[in-house]
């Protein structure tokens, strides 16, 4: 690369070799001058006050990108379906939701792919619910000018996941959900049930209407029945409310592994919902859920259940790795 500096008050008439950012504290932070604007008399003031006493004239040679191009091919690598891309400014291209549903991200190849020297790709934290226009992620070269072997390196890092793109927002499939409402204070009618009412709405965000409900008191035998036929009547996605401490009245975790298939655990490394069950019987996933979920905006439910209603069969060693940022109290 050939960089030749000029002085402001001699580069009229001569082109921008990027964006430049003017940051007024307080009232804005953004791209002034876009790459290609041909410099005017009036723009020096302007250059000045920002701080610019030179600009860059820039002559490329082979193997090398501007920042702008590099950042549109690396963020073309790693974009799937379920993403678009925003227009290319400061060197840096932004991903984003393009529908709603759980973000993915890959995130052993984005670790190789930042393990690249000049390389800083940014995401959110993966398994999270987005809706349309989300920001999921931003890809950058560090440098203005960057060797093009290394956004070729991303390329071929990002033709390595097979199953799915690097960065994605996977689609929720159809579910059919049921209630299954535990104690006999609830079945009784000597209290009212808080369960359903915080569980349909939570269900509403993502566009889930159809919920029913039956109510099944404490005895472990009816509730493993109950969870045994709704999912022979079509249910998907099984919550069993209440139940779940260690109280000797609290029988859901013991009907619960009387009717799954599979049960993935009962604990998450999380506060609060730590007690929370998961478990499938088939095909359908089942949850235990705690008195939290009633109580707490956030819990471990919130953070499982996205992987759920995408269609990720959640493994133990999903669970494990949950303890590292699991405090989700304020």
């Amino acid at each position: 690369m050939k960089r030749r500096e000029v002085p402001v008050e001699n580069a009229v008439g001569m082109q921008l070799a990027h964006d430049m950012t003017r940051i007024v504290p307080g009232e804005f932070k953004g791209r002034q001058f876009r790459r290609g604007h041909i410099i005017r008399e009036e723009d020096i003031p302007v250059l000045l006050d920002m701080g610019k006493r030179h600009i860059y004239i820039l002559e490329l040679d082979d193997g090398e990108l501007h920042e702008d191009d590099a950042a549109i091919r690396m963020a073309r690598a790693i974009a799937g379906r379920g993403v678009r891309l925003s227009d290319v400014e400061e060197g840096k291209v932004v991903l984003k939701a393009d529908r709603e549903g759980m973000l993915w991200v890959d995130a052993r190849r984005v670790t190789a792919m930042n393990s690249i020297d000049e390389i800083a790709i940014a995401t959110r934290l993966p398994f999270q619910h987005v809706t349309v226009g989300t920001s999921l992620a931003s890809v950058r070269p560090i440098p203005l000018v960057i060797a093009e072997e290394k956004v070729r390196a991303i390329e071929v890092i990002a033709r390595g996941a097979h199953r799915r793109s690097i960065v994605d927002v996977l689609p929720y499939r159809p579910q059919k959900v049921h209630l299954v409402t535990t104690g006999s204070e609830i079945l009784s009618g000597r209290i009212e049930d808080r369960f359903g009412p915080v569980l349909r709405e939570k269900l509403a965000a993502y566009g889930i209407r159809d919920v029913e409900q039956t109510l099944v008191g404490d005895d472990p035998d009816a509730i493993a029945g109950e969870i045994a036929r709704v999912v022979a009547d079509g249910a998907t996605l099984v919550l069993v409310t209440g139940g779940m401490s260690v109280d000797p009245d609290d029988r859901s975790p013991a009907a619960i592994r009387r009717a799954a298939t599979e049960v993935v655990t009962h604990g998450i490394p999380m506060i609060p919902g730590s007690m929370m069950m998961l478990a499938y019987r088939g095909h359908a996933a089942i949850f235990g859920l705690p008195g939290a979920v009633i109580h707490d905006p956030i819990t471990a439910f919130d953070k499982l259940l996205p992987r759920v209603l995408a269609g990720l069969r959640v493994r133990r060693r999903d669970i494990a790795v949950l303890g590292i940022g699991g405090w989700l109290n304020a």
